[in-house]
């Protein structure tokens, strides 16, 4: 279409540019172009005929760790601010962790594995909707957001914090667990890996998880207008990504003996903690997300289908 060329032509040279800023001498970005023109321009051209400016318009971004959300958010922003001329803020479910003390204080009182940050459970719900409903507010006042820093395991210091000066037209609220349903109770008894068999042996993480999808992240996530789903063939190629992804943050990291860079054995331990709610949403997201963004085993989009236009 020729509004989509028109918009490309607009959006090119900071989509590029953004793009090289995350790649690596050893991992480039292929068909970059193509992802640009044919995926996320039409995407941005359907949350442009969405967005509200009386309301702010919540995009819920999920996908596997690995798939490309942070990438995908980034650029989506720069092309609705640039083209559509939105007021567009993205933020994590990730930087709504709870701090390293409070996952300390939850893993003593409810189950060792939640001292691992990820799961439902592990980030602060009450923020997250304090958030949501300021933002919603006619009398919003400037905004101070956490960011997390995954390198130290921990919450930013607040003078890293996100600023929010003006209420947006567009929030991205990504994440990996984001718009996750809670599964039946009868299918937590069958464990799905090691970790689960040898350190949940009585099922009480599994099912504190589960709860919390049922009532917290439930109130949550029905806050959210729509739902996009990058969704990637199997659980295998995340945990290639996700070392990818590791290798990255290695190379970008200053040499500090302070910070958590893990290793291949971490990688793959830490992504249990996680498999139980991303098989979950491999089978049930494509029957409720708006839209779902089909990732090849190349880690690009190869398709993307519209279930509510």
């Amino acid at each position: 279409m020729k509004q989509f060329s028109l918009c490309f032509d607009k959006v090119k040279k900071d989509c590029l540019k953004f793009i090289k800023s995350q790649e690596t001498k050893a991992d480039k970005f292929k068909n970059k172009e193509k992802m640009i023109k044919s995926f996320l321009i039409p995407l941005c051209f359907w949350i442009n005929s969405k967005a509200d400016k009386q309301n702010p318009y919540f995009v819920g971004l999920a996908g596997g760790q690995g798939t490309g959300k942070t990438t995908s958010s980034s650029l989506i922003k720069i092309i609705l601010s640039n083209y559509f001329k939105l007021k567009v803020f993205r933020i994590s479910i990730d930087d709504f962790y709870k701090t390293r003390k409070e996952r300390i204080r939850l893993s003593k009182r409810v189950h060792p594995m939640l001292l691992t940050r990820g799961v439902p459970g592990t980030h602060d719900t009450k923020m997250m909707l304090d958030f949501f409903k300021k933002v919603k507010s006619k009398k919003f006042k400037r905004l101070k957001l956490p960011k997390f820093n995954k390198a130290v395991d921990d919450r930013s210091n607040k003078k890293y914090w996100y600023n929010l000066k003006n209420r947006p037209d567009v929030i991205i609220f990504e994440g990996w667990c984001v718009g996750a349903k809670p599964e039946k109770n009868n299918t937590l008894n069958k464990t799905i890996n090691l970790m689960e068999k040898n350190k949940d042996k009585k099922k009480i993480w599994r099912k504190y998880v589960n709860q919390q999808l049922k009532s917290k992240y439930k109130n949550l996530y029905s806050q959210l207008s729509c739902l996009i789903y990058l969704k990637a063939k199997n659980f295998n190629l995340l945990q290639k990504w996700r070392l990818k992804q590791e290798r990255k943050l290695l190379l970008n990291s200053k040499k500090n003996s302070k910070l958590k860079i893990m290793n291949k054995e971490d990688v793959l331990s830490f992504m249990q903690t996680y498999q139980r709610i991303t098989q979950n949403m491999f089978k049930n997201m494509p029957q409720y997300a708006s839209i779902i963004i089909n990732l090849n085993s190349n880690h690009q989009i190869k398709s993307a289908v519209y279930k509510n236009r």
